[in-house]
């Protein structure tokens, strides 16, 4: 079986391969955040062994269990909030992560702006944006979404510094990487967090500046 240290390193290469014969070749390469989520603790373990400083969870509860105690051993280390967030974490998750990703409303935007302040460790947010108009997914609607990075970053004060989107799966990613591109660029926002295990070299092209990978990093999650 092939280990973790091996599997970063193949990432690694397809994630520079695929910078190099971007359009973004003279920007900082894309950051590879594992994503952490429902894994095996013998593969944190093992993940951190081989250098990777940034992870994505999905839950408070559950990143609050594995990392709390680790953050405090591993300073370099990078969390990053990748999963829906509920009002009634928000104290919760400002505490534990670096970065969230997942602002998708405006009642969890002002409760974040409620509660941020100088002691937070979060330092900067993603606004998430539902590009397929998926139902039953969170985000933005693409249609609001001008409107809503204004409202965040000018009425809240919230350090926003870029976008979020999670493509339809029977879709054809390229055209919602480009979207969020678009609406990045006409609002400043340099930061792109798009890009999965079967998709990240397509978001690359497209200017992610980081990619969130799962299995094809740890391998497949326990059921």
């Amino acid at each position: 079986m092939e280990n973790i240290e091996n599997k970063k390193k193949k990432i690694l290469e397809d994630i520079h391969k695929a910078h190099k014969n971007s359009n973004f070749s003279s920007l900082p390469y894309p950051r590879l955040v594992a994503v952490s989520k429902k894994q095996e603790e013998k593969k944190i373990v093992e993940a951190i062994k081989s250098g990777q400083k940034c992870f994505g969870e999905n839950r408070v509860q559950e990143a609050e269990l594995r990392w709390q105690k680790r953050i405090e051993i591993f300073r370099d280390i990078e969390l990053r909030l990748i999963g829906p967030l509920q009002t009634n974490k928000v104290k919760q998750a400002l505490n534990l992560f670096d970065i969230i990703e997942t602002i998708d409303r405006e009642k969890l935007a002002k409760e974040i702006a409620n509660n941020f302040n100088n002691q937070s460790k979060t330092r900067s947010f993603y606004i998430q944006i539902n590009t397929g108009s998926e139902i039953q997914k969170s985000g933005i609607e693409t249609s609001d979404a001008d409107s809503f990075i204004k409202y965040c970053i000018k009425d809240l004060k919230l350090p926003i510094i870029g976008l979020m989107c999670i493509p339809p799966q029977n879709e054809e990613p390229a055209m919602h990487f480009a979207l969020l591109k678009k609406i990045a660029h006409r609002n400043g926002l340099i930061e792109l967090s798009m890009g999965m295990s079967n998709d990240f070299e397509e978001a690359i092209k497209f200017g992610a500046t980081s990619v969130r990978i799962g299995s094809l990093f740890f391998g497949p999650r326990p059921i």
